[in-house]
């Protein structure tokens, strides 16, 4: 029987954002392609009533500046606008350990992060040695890593994980070997939180991955997975999509562009 502390509320908050041509979005992109198709870069809060979690932990000002990419705001400033201190947060769920998804190390000093064996495996193993497989992460976020293990602030994962009631991890790999998604029990059903299994809704509708994979067929079959696991395609966010700010209403006044509510039903979609 599903109980009320088992159904969360979910926000996508943006900090930052990057402009690119479309044909860089897809591992078969047509290079005439040159119409504008932007990065959006989130984190995301599953507020619970008793319980909370922060999916992702973004990237900060000197890596954003390192990579090209515009930082809006701190995650912890847009967390702070969805009613979430990133001080107090309890529980960090990691989907991969890419730059723009596990930087800004000090940020969250309560909390204990969640992540997959293989990610941990992958990002401190033998596919580091080559260029074109570690280029989207960076050394000290790998380093921090190992320092919560150290610290007993690490909590490993293999394949699917029930880490709360309502809410669960699943392995799909692809991106990244041990990238894993997130879903959660909401008002409206069960949402996946895709993160980077899907960077646009493009990428797992039309069923054309993002150029940056370690495993082109883990990520077509991690598209199927998101349709398993989700209560319906209007239930899969992709990590990356701009149409996540259009598609859903804001957290609350003032917020229009910057956070929004994944529990709330999408509209125009």
């Amino acid at each position: 029987m599903v109980q009320d502390d088992d159904i969360y509320e979910i926000h996508a908050v943006k900090y930052a954002e990057n402009d690119r041509p479309a044909y860089k979005n897809f591992l078969d992109g047509d290079p005439h392609d040159n119409a504008s198709m932007p990065l959006d870069y989130f984190v995301w809060a599953i507020v619970g009533k008793t319980r909370s979690f922060v999916l992702d932990t973004g990237f900060d000002a000197e890596v954003g500046a390192k990579r090209g990419r515009s930082l809006l705001r701190t995650p912890a400033e847009g967390l702070k606008m969805v009613g979430v201190d990133a001080a107090t947060v309890a529980d960090v769920v990691l989907s991969h350990m890419h730059y723009d998804h596990a930087g800004n190390h000090t940020m969250f000093p309560a909390a204990r992060y969640h992540l997959q064996d293989r990610e941990m495996a992958y990002c401190t193993g033998r596919c580091m040695c080559h260029l074109a497989l570690r280029h989207p992460f960076e050394a000290a976020d790998v380093t921090a890593m190992v320092g919560r293990v150290f610290e007993g602030r690490a909590s490993f994962h293999d394949g699917a994980a029930e880490i709360a009631p309502g809410v669960s991890l699943h392995h799909v790999g692809g991106h990244s070997l041990g990238l894993q998604v997130m879903r959660v029990r909401t008002r409206r059903g069960w949402v996946v939180l895709a993160s980077d299994a899907s960077h646009f809704y493009a990428n797992f509708e039309q069923g054309r991955p993002f150029p940056i994979v370690a495993d082109v067929p883990q990520t077509l079959e991690g598209y199927a997975a998101l349709h398993r696991l989700a209560s319906s395609r209007h239930h899969i966010v992709p990590g990356h999509d701009p149409l996540v700010l259009a598609r859903y209403p804001s957290s609350g006044p003032g917020l229009e562009g910057i956070a929004v509510r994944l529990d709330a039903d999408p509209v125009g979609y």
